[in-house]
């Protein structure tokens, strides 16, 4: 594998790998082909194993490497992680206050951002969408670092959060498609608007690449960036979700698990 991608450029690596993660979305949306019922424990599981996938990642495969790439500078070799993971969060908190959304398993007078008549579904869809702008752009300035030769970037690693981000993205295409297929939408509605949340990762992957490629100076804050922006999604809306219906130990072990994997592919891909 990566061999194969490391004959393309650095942008197209990250749009492939973006792609291969909203593949995996909808794979985790065409389970609505065989299901309409969702049992709850499962999902909870599944979105706390998402959440410590991100967790993980945001960390080994984008905090890490940006302090080390910081370290012999003029500034401090904390302060681009810093500056850029709280940018991250930011930035996140202003797009959830303007994009409408609702959160899985809340009613429609619980949707956030401006005010609208757009349906239920649309919604959910906008949610989970929210979530995958900063996984895009994590993998994206992961490429962008290999290329721009800095050793503590490497293809491996890159590929190894794609990996990790995929797995998590199927819970999340499942989590959209079923419940949406519960509340009566027909399969194939419920499978397209499932996979449909998948469609800004390799979007923002080739956005996250392309900046790091334009303004190399820029890599270590928009690695912290990427990790700010995760965690921001982690605490704001997967954990709430994943405990909301009272299965705070088996979220919390899904987690645990979810972080375990993510830092294995890190480690064992370095």
């Amino acid at each position: 594998m990566i061999n194969i991608l490391q004959k393309y450029h650095p942008v197209s690596q990250a749009f492939i790998a973006g792609l291969f993660t909203w593949v995996v979305t909808a794979l985790g949306a065409a389970t609505v082909f065989a299901t309409k019922q969702v049992n709850r424990k499962v999902l909870d599981i599944m979105l706390g194993f998402a959440g410590g996938v991100m967790i993980a990642a945001s960390y080994w495969s984008l905090l890490a490497p940006a302090i080390e790439m910081s370290k012999g500078k003029s500034l401090p070799a904390w302060f681009p992680a810093a500056a850029g993971f709280l940018l991250g969060g930011i930035f996140l908190r202003l797009i959830d206050k303007i994009l409408p959304h609702l959160h899985l398993g809340f009613e429609m007078e619980d949707a956030e951002g401006i005010k609208t008549s757009w349906k239920r579904s649309t919604l959910l869809v906008l949610a989970v969408t929210l979530h995958n702008i900063p996984e895009g752009l994590a993998i994206g300035v992961a490429f962008g670092a290999v290329a721009a030769g800095l050793p503590s970037a490497t293809m491996s690693g890159a590929i190894a959060l794609a990996i990790g981000i995929g797995i998590q993205n199927f819970p999340e295409g499942f989590a959209i498609s079923v419940p949406l297929r519960r509340d009566g939408m027909t399969r194939a509605k419920s499978f397209w608007y499932g996979q449909l949340s998948g469609v800004v990762e390799p979007i923002s992957a080739v956005i996250g690449a392309a900046a790091v490629l334009v303004a190399k100076p820029i890599l270590p804050y928009a690695l912290a960036f990427a990790a700010g922006a995760m965690i921001f999604v982690v605490i704001e809306q997967v954990v709430p979700e994943s405990q909301k219906e009272g299965n705070t130990d088996l979220a919390t072990m899904g987690a645990m698990l979810g972080f375990v994997v993510m830092m294995i592919l890190d480690v064992a891909f370095a």
